[in-house]
């Protein structure tokens, strides 16, 4: 696929999960739009899988696809708010993501 064309799937897609993060996390910046594999580039998946990273007394929660590129992400929370966000969405209904989170550094 086109990389003009990738990019614009999926900034669809990852403005979804930003709006959705959003809703839970009061904060939620858009990542990932575009990943490339072997074949030249594709957009983000539809998917959205919630994971999370914790550094000392502070995480980030992440909107994911599949393969684990984060399309959005909170701003670094306290520990307790974003444990609470993230039981809220898995109550909600989304599934977790348990592999190794793609985001920009």
């Amino acid at each position: 696929m086109q990389y003009h064309k990738a990019s614009f799937i999926g900034h669809e897609r990852s403005k979804k999960a930003q709006l959705k993060l959003f809703d839970y996390t009061g904060f939620a910046m858009l990542t990932y739009t575009v990943k490339q594999d072997g074949k030249g580039f594709s957009p983000v998946g539809e998917e959205m899988l919630i994971g999370k990273m914790e550094k000392e007394s502070d995480a980030m929660l992440f909107l994911c696809d599949y393969d684990g590129y984060a399309k959005a992400q909170s701003k670094p929370l306290p520990k307790e708010k974003a444990a609470e966000a993230y039981k809220k969405m898995l109550d909600d209904g989304f599934q977790e993501y348990k592999g190794q989170i793609r985001t920009v550094s």
